[in-house]
C-alpha cells in the first residue's frame, strides 16, 4: 500500500507565502509613509511663514475679498503661523472663515512647499434694515445682518425684519421681500422702503412729484397691481392730489387709506 504524502499542500504553500509577501510589502509602504509624513511636519520648508515667505511670495494668498476684513481672515491662521502646511486642518479652518462677516463659503488650498490660498465667496447684501440703535446695516438672501462696509449701495430699506429676530424668520421675510422685487422687475428700481411685518400684505414707499406714497399690494399679483397704479396715476393726482397712501389690493379700483 502506497504511503501518505506528508506535510502541506502545495496550494497551501503558495496561500501562506503570498500572505507574507503582503505583510511585508504592506510594512514597507506604512514605514515608508511615517517617514514621509515626518518630513512634512518636520521639515522647516514646509512651515508656513509669516506675511511673506522666504522666496518673497505671500504664505497666505487671499482670494474674492472685496468688503470681508484681511485681519479677520489672516487671525482664523494665527496659530498655524511656523507650522507645516501638512499639519493644518483645512476643514476646521474653513469653519472657522464662514463665522467671519462677510463671507458665505470658503476654499482652501495646500500650495506646496509652504503657501495657502484662501478663496472666499462673499454674501450679497440685498437690502437695508434699521437695528435697534437706529442705525442701519446690511442684510443678505439668507436673513443674515451684515456690518457697514464701504461703498454705495442702491438698495431698499426693508422693513419688518430686526436683528433679534430668529435667522429662520429674517430669511423668510427677506424671500418675501425678493419676490416682489422678481415680480416688479425694473418696475420696482425706485423703490425706497419695503414693508414684510404683515405676510398678508406687502407695502411699498417710492418718492413721486416731491412725496413718498406708501402702496398696499396684497400678498400676490404685485406687477399687475402696480402696473394698474402707474396707468392710472394721473387721474389719481388730479382727482386726490393729497393722497399719499393708496390700496391697490382691489381689482377693479384704486382707495386711498387716511
Amino acid at each position: 500500500m502506497a504511503k501518505k504524502t506528508e506535510g502541506i499542500p502545495p496550494p497551501t504553500l503558495k496561500i501562506i507565502a503570498w500572505s507574507v509577501i503582503g505583510v511585508c510589502a504592506l510594512v514597507a509602504v506604512l514605514l515608508v509613509y511615517n517617514r514621509i509624513e515626518r518630513f512634512l511636519l518636520r521639515d522647516p520648508r514646509f512651515a508656513l511663514a509669516g506675511e511673506y515667505s522666504s522666496d518673497g511670495a505671500k504664505s497666505l494668498e487671499i482670494e474674492g475679498a472685496t468688503h470681508v476684513s484681511a485681519r479677520a481672515v489672516e487671525a482664523v491662521f494665527r496659530e498655524d503661523m511656523g507650522q507645516s502646511v501638512y499639519s493644518i486642518p483645512l476643514s476646521e479652518r474653513r469653519a472657522s472663515l464662514r463665522a467671519v462677516d462677510w463671507v458665505k463659503d470658503a476654499s482652501i488650498a495646500r500650495m506646496w512647499p509652504n503657501h495657502l490660498q484662501v478663496r472666499l465667496q462673499e454674501r450679497v447684501p440685498v437690502a437695508f434694515v434699521t437695528l435697534n440703535s437706529g442705525k442701519f446695516a446690511l442684510i443678505d438672501e439668507d436673513g443674515v445682518i451684515l456690518p457697514p462696509a464701504a461703498g454705495r449701495f442702491g438698495l431698499p430699506v426693508l422693513s419688518g425684519v430686526g436683528s433679534k429676530d430668529p435667522i429662520t424668520v429674517r430669511k423668510e421675510r427677506v424671500k418675501r421681500m425678493m419676490r416682489l422685487l422678481h415680480d416688479l422687475g425694473d418696475q420696482g428700481r425706485n423703490l425706497s422702503e419695503i414693508d414684510v411685518s404683515d405676510p398678508d400684505d406687502v407695502k411699498i414707499m417710492e418718492p413721486r412729484d416731491g412725496r413718498i406714497l406708501k402702496l398696499l399690494l396684497g400678498d400676490r399679483d404685485f406687477a399687475v397691481r402696480y402696473r394698474n397704479f402707474t396707468s392710472h396715476y394721473s387721474d389719481i393726482v388730479e382727482r386726490l392730489p393729497g393722497a399719499v397712501t393708496l390700496d391697490l389690493r382691489l381689482e377693479d379700483r384704486i382707495t386711498v387709506v387716511e
